[in-house]
Order: C-alpha cells, then structure tokens, then sequence
C-alpha cells in the first residue's frame, strides 16, 4: 500500500505531481492526481480503447462531486482554471491510498467520506464506490458527471455536433453524444436524476502547458445525480461501454481484489510493488496479448515488448502470457523485421527499427530458460528466426546487412533505427547510422542463442553456419570497436568514422547472455559507465563532460525531443547494468551495490506515478522524473535484475 496522509493531499506541489493509473487489460485506463484535479489531457475516469490496445478516448473525464451536510455544500473536487483553482476540494481530503486501487478521503463536520476506483478487466468499466461515516446527519451526494468524448491525444471544446439527449431508466443514465462514439452508460444506486446538461469551460491542464501542447479544454455535464446517504452507507456508479446492472459493483470489486491478490500476495517490498505494477502493461490485442509501452500515451510497440517481456512475465510466473506475445508478434513478422510500432488508428505496423527483431531472439532465449518449452519454439518461432537472419545477411529495409565484417550494417539518411530514436522535424537527434555497438551485441547474441537452438534441434549444418558466423563477428568487433584512450566501447562506427560519445549501449555488449568482450575490457567499461553515466535514477544517456549533453528534459517538443537521448536518465538501463555487474564483479559486490541502488532508488514509487516508474529523468541533480509516469520497460529491467541478479532462483531452469 502507497499511502499520501492530509499533508500531502493538501500541498499542491506534492498533489499534483503524484498520478495514479488504472487499467482494464485491453488499452484502456483511469488515471488522475491524488488530488483528483486533471493536469494533463490524457486523465480521465474512463479512457476506453475502443480498437484493444488502442483507439483509445477520453469519454468520461471526471466526476464532480458536492457533499450537502445538513443544508451546507461542500466541493469535493479540484480544477484548474486560468488564474485559479476551483473549486479547491482537496482542503477537505485527509488522505489517500493504493489499497489495493486509489481511494480518496475526506473529512468535513464529523463526516467521513472514502471514494474508490477501479476498473474491470477485460472492458471499457470504471467503477466509482462512496462510503460514509457519520452521526444523526442529514447527507447527500450530488454527482455530475463531465464529459470529452475525443481522441485522448487532443482536448476538446464547446461545440453544437454535440448531442445533448440523454436516455433515463431505474438505474440507467446513457448517453451518446457524437454518432461515431460508443454510448456511455451510467449505471447507479437509486438517484434523483437532473437532466438539464451544460458546458464546463475553460479547464487549464497545467503539464500540458509545460510540454507545449494545448492545455485547455471545454467539458459537458449532461446531468446530475443526487444520492440520499441517509438511506445508505455506500453507493456505487458504473461508467462503462457496456450496459450493466448496478447490483454487480460489489462482485466487481472483490473479483479485482483477488486479482491482484494472487499477483501480489506480499507486502509493501520493492519486489513485491514491481510485480503489481508490472501487470499493468499486460494488454490483449484482437489476437493473443502484448505490452503498453507507457501510460499515458504509448501504445505497443516492438522494441519496448521485447525488452520488456522477461521481467513482466517470465520472473512473474506467467510464460503463457510470454507465449501468447511471442506468438502473436512472429506473425507481424515481415522481410526479416519485427514491427516497431502498432499505430493508434490500427493501421498497417511500421517496420523503422533494426533492434527490436534482435531483442526477440534474446526474449526467446528467456523464455526457453524459464519454461523449457522447445517443442513451442521449434514449430512457432525457430522458422521465423531462421528467415530474420537468412533477411539480415542478403539485407532487408534500411540498408541493414551483415557486412563483410560479419558485422550489422544498419541506417539510411532521415531515419531512425535504434532505440535513441528522437527526431525533430526532419533531423534525427542520434542518427547512429553504420555499426552501432548494442546492434553488434545483439547480433552476436542472436547468432549464438540460434546455434544453441540449431544444436538442440539436430540441425549440425545450421548450427556449425551460426557458429562461423558469430566467430566472425566476435573478431571484427573486438578489433574494431575497442577505444584504448577511453577505455571503453565505440559508439558507433560507420567506415572510418568513430564515434566515442560515452552512452550507455555499450552496457548491452556485456549484459547479454552471450558476450563479446573480455573481463579485463568489460571491467574498464563499467568503470567509465559509473564514472560519467550512472545517477541514483538509472543511467544517462550521453556523458556531462561532452558538449552535446543537455542535462535537463523540458520545454516543448523540439526542445524535449532534443534532449531525450542527449543526456536525459532512462532508469531501464539500469537493468543490464545490474546484470553486467554481477557478471564482471560478482555476486557479493554485486548485491552491495545493487542494495545501495535500489535503496536510493525506492522513493520513486511514491513519486510521479505512484506504485510506478517512470520513462525518464533529468541528467542534472536533483534528476526530476519526467516523460511517461509508467514505463514498461523501466519497471520491467528492474523486476528482472532483482530477480535474476539479487535474488537468484535456487533451482536452475533450463538454458539455451
């Protein structure tokens, strides 16, 4: 349980920096502040993936809510609007909780109210319960809900295509404002119902405005609803795509409490918090399953998937989940690449990326260590593996290749292969175009786990061809990408051309399961890594002392794409630098340092999104979080070096 007691509800700095997140396991979500004040255009109660995982809409973006105490009003809720916050609700809340979904609660003349949220899994539902305590008062809620209704990417405002008809029954309120949009069903304890509907205007979403998008929006309350707690302790509202019967609130709510339950059965130990927000990502697509890369605004996509897979399934004892997204994207499959992306609107998948198809040789190389499962691999995957690499040496997209070297080529003016994918406008921020060294790492690596596999399969040919193969490679990187006045790595090498920027992709040359480098290398690599890279929230992306570096992540789109790679902290990589290590130094130095990290590092689980990591940090102290405030890949590096470094399993799984 992360917990926020009045203090914190009420310091506006410490409120409105803090965001809760909860999914439904198709795309959708429910997110706002502690607060309940929206500060970005992708809050909302009810954001619905209407195309799972993605066409995602902003339909319901709040509920207001006014406590009436004996004649008296009180506002529980919080906007921003330009110039002032109102009406300032948070006055009145004396904590807040993930227990094991967010739940708000205030405190006014002797009544206690707790609100909870939570949604159901597997539909567009948000579920809002209210509880009071009190003595011999005369109490009831009114509650208005607001509306979007629009793409969660943009903001929306007063407009006549609206629809304002509302459809009344016992129970029911629906409506449906725009004839392409789902309908919106309220389902309610017993409520007056007011139907008269006007325009909320003007709502300021302040991190917006910091990012440089539109920051204002316009919202519509079709109605309110007025409840008696004289009559009763407890009410609930359903807001979902579906018709529902109010009468299942309570079943909703004790199935999704079990749920997470057996997900996370401990207490409030790092392990045990990364294993519960790692489910978060999890999401079904038409066909099998797949990962959100962020929350809010990330889709799937296959770099981050890959990356990720291990630590969101395989350490959590979930290899059917893993099996289902490796099957699922061995079909998107295409001239020997892996899709990088699924677009929101579900159009055809973009293939701009050189290592996401990489990284699925080494998710399948986890995946066979976890589950021994070879029988899967040989008749799903290891055709489609065998044709990536026939693509890669007679070339695909991209002018990516083997060289004559045996080295991967990969890289075309305007495009961006790697994960340093940042563009502005048409300039690519980190081009890295010839022989990045993570690329090498990963093509040895998939070279060496399809020999193993090869080998496994009765297939000597194949297997003696993938062993000369990454041979060659092995020589020509280590003669190749050695930089004796650093001491380090080579970024990139595109002819003559070296680049010695120090970044952290070298990390993965010695984090990977099958590895290039020497000890004597790999101890001087890591060295210059902490020296210029590692900060208490993960490791930079480009040295300080280099005049390329920007050391913090704000401002617009230019400015912030401009400095995404150029500096900024990506806590995921500090997961390959945990295993790299354990690896040079061993276990007992490497639990020592890894028990300092993690120990700095806890304190962000109640930071930004709580009970989450973030996507990035600033490069400069005091390493602000920023970017997405839940990151697929963050949380899931982390969970997999806790679990495979520091923890260590005692029964040995089976190895490719």
């Amino acid at each position: 349980m992360i917990e926020f007691d009045q203090e914190g509800c009420r310091d506006l700095n410490i409120a409105l920096t803090r965001e809760w997140v909860e999914t439904n396991g198709i795309g959708g979500f429910s997110s706002s502040t502690v607060a309940g004040l929206n500060t970005r255009r992708y809050h909302g109660l009810l954001v619905a993936a209407t195309k799972p995982p993605v066409g995602r809409f902003v339909l319901l973006s709040k509920l207001e809510e006014t406590l009436l105490i004996n004649g008296r009003c009180y506002e529980l809720s919080s906007n921003q609007y330009p110039g002032v916050i109102h009406p300032q609700g948070f006055n009145y809340q004396t904590g807040f909780r993930l227990d094991p979904f967010p739940r708000f609660t205030y405190e006014i003349e002797g009544v206690r109210l707790e609100k909870s949220v939570f949604m159901v899994q597997g539909e567009n539902t948000t579920v809002v319960q209210y509880e009071v305590e009190h003595n011999n008062h005369d109490i009831t809620l009114e509650v208005r809900p607001l509306i979007a209704f629009r793409d969660y990417h943009g903001t929306t405002h007063e407009n006549s295509a609206l629809n304002p008809h509302i459809e009344i029954e016992p129970g029911q309120v629906r409506f449906k404002p725009y004839g392409d949009l789902p309908t919106l069903h309220l389902a309610h304890d017993p409520a007056g119902i007011d139907p008269n509907g006007f325009w909320y205007r003007n709502f300021q979403y302040a991190i917006e405005q910091e990012r440089g998008l539109d920051f204002a929006e316009d919202l519509f309350s079709p109605c309110a609803l007025t409840f008696d707690l004289n009559a009763t302790k407890k009410i609930s509202i359903i807001a979902s795509t579906e018709r529902h019967q109010i009468t299942k609130a309570d079943r909703y709510r004790e199935t999704e409490i079990e749920r997470r339950s057996t997900i996370n059965p401990h207490a409030n130990e790092l392990p045990c918090l990364l294993r519960t927000a790692a489910d978060q990502f999890i999401a079904a697509r038409q066909k099998g399953e797949t990962v959100i890369a962020g929350y809010h605004w990330f889709a799937d996509w296959g770099r981050d998937t890959m990356i990720a897979l291990p630590g969101l399934t395989l350490v959590n004892g979930r290899p059917d989940i893993a099996k289902d997204i490796l099957a699922e994207f061995a079909t998107h499959v295409d001239q020997g690449m892996l899709p990088n992306r699924f677009p929101d609107a579900g159009e055809a998948p973009e293939y701009n990326t050189v290592d996401a198809t990489l990284w699925f040789f080494e998710a399948v190389r986890s995946f066979v260590q976890y589950t021994g499962d070879y029988e899967f691999v040989r008749t799903n995957l290891y055709p489609v593996l065998q044709d990536i690499i026939h693509w890669h040496v007679r070339g695909t997209r991209y002018q990516i290749h083997v060289d004559e070297d045996g080295l991967l080529f990969a890289g075309e003016p305007g495009v961006q292969l790697t994960w340093m994918d940042a563009k502005v406008g048409d300039r690519v921020v980190t081009p890295r175009h010839g022989k990045p060294v993570e690329i090498q790492a990963l093509w040895y690596n998939a070279l060496r786990v399809m020999e193993n596999l090869a080998a496994r399969f009765s297939e000597p040919n194949a297997k003696q061809q993938y062993s000369a193969m990454a041979n060659k490679a092995r020589a020509s990187f280590n003669k190749l990408f050695w930089n004796e006045q650093a001491g380090c790595l080579y970024d990139v090498i595109n002819g003559e051309i070296r680049d010695g920027s120090i970044r952290p992709n070298q990390v993965m040359a010695i984090s990977l399961t099958n590895t290039m480098v020497s000890k004597d290398r790999a101890v001087s690599i890591l060295k210059v890594v902490e020296r210029e890279l590692l900060t208490p929230r993960g490791l930079r992306t480009l040295s300080p002392s280099d005049p390329n570096y920007i050391g913090r992540y704000e401002g617009g789109p230019a400015s912030r794409d401009g400095a995404y790679h150029q500096g900024t902290v990506w806590p995921w990589l500090i997961g390959p630098y945990i295993t790299a290590y354990f690896k040079i130094f061993g276990r007992k130095a490497g639990r020592k340092f890894a028990a300092m990290w993690l120990e700095n590092f806890q304190p962000h689980l109640h930071e930004a999104g709580v009970g989450q990591v973030s996507e990035i940090f600033d490069g400069d102290a005091p390493h602000a979080p920023r970017g997405c405030v839940a990151q697929a890949w963050s949380v899931a590096e982390l969970l997999r070096a806790i679990v495979e470094d520091i923890e260590q399993p005692h029964t040995e799984a089976a190895s490719v």
